[in-house]
């Protein structure tokens, strides 16, 4: 006789990925989503965004006109950036990509500095005391790694301050990404990972990127939480990332955030977008501006009006062109300063060559 044995299937992991959206395109927004910000607070994330945008044009403007260099603007992507900046208590360590501009100035970079970095001047990120901001990653996903050793050897030194690190949706298709994600988990380390997931990788739309549904089911395959928020809704961008940071200061691992969003203008300045998307696309999403939403909620609630808009606009172009100025008419730097960050301590071969350089006379 023959017996049949069965063995049953059991399920051993299962997950599921939620997105938070607060704020609708009307300017609805979820009472009982809604973070715990005050007048003053929604005033100021208004204004961040106006400046950023403001930023952002000028910067534009400058390329186009030869005086900085190739720039990649953030239109449309200003709340992922204003929002999850405007999240940080100020004590993180802030691992940037190359397209955070919003972050920098939400957090009080000199903007006059971030001008002459794109100009070609190194200097522009100097980062100014009390602001624990790593210079600008241009090499796709590099940061990540980067970003994950410092969160390690805040362990070590038992440190207990979070780690955060941008990148955008092609930065998922790096290595660089695996590695840091597979440590972060292991080690369940004190970190936010914030991916801007514009849509395109350059030219590469994400779906020819990824099998997967969304970017944030990544992070479950490394052992720790992901989610996907409404990145043109800043209310979402602002408490996802509060509460991951909670979670990481309390020791309770990592957070791997994908802001939904959408790359409006070009990858940058040396890039023309019109060859691989197209108009219809671009314009479905003008509908969901971050800005946009933002003022249909405030007039809701009596917080934005035409006066107050304009009185917002003109301050921030003031800023800028002060910026521009600033920037423009800082003296060049001394040709030996180009050896004096390359290292802790100056190599004897560098040592000669920068006291070379200093009895040189340059024209």
């Amino acid at each position: 006789m023959c017996y049949l044995i069965t063995m049953p299937r059991e399920p051993i992991a299962t997950f599921n990925v939620e997105r938070l959206r607060i704020l609708d395109e009307a300017g609805n927004a979820d009472d009982a989503l809604m973070p715990s910000l005050g007048e003053a607070d929604i005033r100021r994330l208004y204004e961040l965004l106006i400046l950023s945008r403001t930023f952002d044009k000028r910067a534009i403007s400058l390329q186009r006109e030869g005086r900085i260099g190739t720039y990649p603007s953030m239109l449309g992507q200003e709340a992922s950036q204003v929002g999850s900046a405007y999240a940080l208590a100020g004590t993180e360590w802030i691992f940037p990509s190359f397209r955070e501009m919003g972050m920098f100035i939400t957090l009080g970079y000199p903007i006059h500095l971030l001008f002459q970095y794109w100009a070609g001047d190194e200097r522009g990120l100097r980062i100014p005391d009390g602001l624990n901001i790593f210079p600008v990653c241009v090499s796709v996903g590099t940061q990540i790694p980067h970003a994950v050793g410092a969160a390690m050897g805040a362990r070590i030194r038992r440190d207990n301050r979070a780690v955060v690190c941008y990148f955008g949706d092609g930065g998922t298709s790096k290595g660089d990404f695996h590695e840091g994600f597979n440590l972060a988990g292991v080690f369940r380390l004190s970190l936010v990972f914030i991916c801007q997931n514009n849509q395109w990788a350059i030219s590469l739309p994400t779906g020819q990127q990824t099998a997967a549904a969304t970017l944030a089911q990544k992070a479950l395959a490394y052992g720790f939480e992901g989610v996907q928020v409404d990145g043109n809704d800043v209310f979402a961008v602002y408490r996802a990332v509060r509460d991951a940071l909670v979670k990481a200061e309390n020791g309770n691992g990592p957070t791997f955030i994908e802001c939904f969003t959408y790359r409006m203008a070009n990858h940058t300045t040396a890039d023309d977008a019109g060859r691989y998307r197209s108009a219809e696309e671009v314009e479905a999403w003008r509908g969901k501006d971050p800005i946009l939403r933002l003022e249909r909620f405030m007039s809701k609630k009596g917080l934005w009006n035409e006066s107050y808009a304009k009185e917002t606009a003109a301050k921030a172009l003031d800023a800028v062109d002060e910026a521009v100025h600033q920037a423009e008419n800082a003296p060049g730097p001394a040709p030996e300063e180009m050896l004096d960050y390359v290292t802790a301590s100056l190599s004897p071969r560098q040592k000669r060559q920068r006291d070379e350089m200093m009895q040189t006379e340059w024209t």
